[in-house]
């Protein structure tokens, strides 16, 4: 492995880019997809069996974290890795999109937030240096500036205000983090719906020479091609051999466009979440087991995948265990959903390096298509 943080591209097609993130704990292949463990588990899944999937990093919550069971605690009890298990890179976020989330309960200054937490109300104070402490007690591998996340649509006269406080914080997420061999910290373009914006923030961040590029405010309420041409207005200001990461995104149809505009990184809790509301995503589209037409379906929810919650169960079954509100719909769900997740990553790495990306997105969204047409005909 090695010693020290490392990006390598190791094949293009178009602006869609395949490569490694070489760093202490392992190696991540891009694009790359992040299971979310907000309170240092990926819900209803070992953590084995996410790294069985194809998983080569998983995110962490800051806010999350430093509430329960505390970054002091975990730091004490070895770090974030000893502590789940994990032995791989982990990314934490910076709390930012959390805190900002709580509206009534926050208040933003030059210093940082102060937030009453969503547990027990009590306060907090959460400062661009307090934000990169905690995740350097928790031990996380990749770390995020703190930043402030607006919700959209919003003026631009807000977006403006937030993207430039974010860009100071940035700088003292940078002084805060100093050097840390073998780890890393992102800086966070922000600037909303605002494409001028958007270029600012990107090529401020870029003059602080951080090891990455977070693109983030975005699939907070705007439509899919507000967010992509976010994404296209950004990418050619952010240097060609610094990984590229798209926050909180998205939808299987969300990253493959992404990653045709040149992005490396996704996490959101989309797959998780809706393995535990009865949702399974497939090549065939996204099925929902609640529905009595899958009551008597004796056929397994992909037959295509390895994944033995996704060949190995029937779909007649699942909608038993799911319509029963038994556990085991939600570990078998979100089992096929993130197999589905890391197949669809390792099917677009492929077909970058073999230069037919165009074929496979075409042939994935038919499959999508195919079949939510025989849903509707059937």
């Amino acid at each position: 492995m090695a010693d020290e943080f490392m990006f390598t591209l190791t094949g293009t097609d178009g602006a869609a880019r395949t490569g490694e993130i070489r760093m202490p704990r392992g190696v991540i292949r891009t694009p790359a997809f992040m299971p979310v463990g907000t309170a240092g588990t990926v819900k209803a899944m070992y953590p084995d069996q996410v790294k069985v999937l194809g998983a080569d990093v998983v995110l962490g919550n800051t806010y999350h974290l430093m509430l329960r069971p505390g970054a002091e605690r975990v730091a004490r009890l070895g770090g974030l890795h000893a502590f789940m298990n994990w032995p791989y890179p982990i990314l934490t976020d910076s709390g930012g999109f959390q805190v900002m989330s709580l509206a009534g309960l926050r208040k933003i200054e030059e210093s940082g937030v102060t937030f009453q937490s969503h547990i027990d109300g009590s306060r907090h104070v959460l400062t661009p240096e307090r934000s990169i402490e905690i995740q350097g007690l928790l031990g996380s591998d990749i770390q995020m500036q703190l930043d402030e996340c607006v919700k959209l649509p919003a003026s631009e006269e807000v977006v403006a205000k937030a993207m430039h406080l974010s860009l100071r914080w940035a700088e003292r997420c940078r002084i805060a983090f100093g050097e840390q061999p073998g780890k890393a910290m992102f800086g966070i373009v922000q600037g909303g719906d605002v494409p001028h914006l958007r270029v600012e923030s990107a090529r401020e961040l870029v003059g602080l020479d951080l090891k990455g590029y977070g693109i983030g405010g975005l699939a907070v309420g705007e439509p899919q091609h507000v967010m992509l041409s976010m994404i296209e207005s950004v990418e050619p200001h952010l240097p060609r051999e610094k990984p590229r990461y798209l926050m909180g995104v998205g939808t299987p149809d969300d990253i493959v466009e992404a990653v045709r505009r040149g992005v490396d990184m996704f996490d959101c809790v989309m797959p998780t979440r809706a393995g535990r509301h009865g949702m399974a995503y497939t090549r065939a589209g996204r099925l929902n087991l609640k529905n009595a037409r899958y009551a008597e379906d004796l056929s397994p929810l992909d037959p295509e995948s390895t994944c033995p919650a996704s060949n190995g169960y029937s779909r007649a079954y699942l909608h038993h265990l799911v319509r029963a509100n038994e556990i085991l719909a939600m570990m078998l769900l979100t089992w096929n959903n993130l197999a589905y997740y890391q197949d669809l990553m390792a099917g677009l790495r492929k077909a970058i390096r073999e230069e037919r990306l165009e074929d496979f997105i075409a042939q994935t969204k038919e499959g999508w298509e195919k079949g939510e047409r025989e849903r509707k005909a059937g």
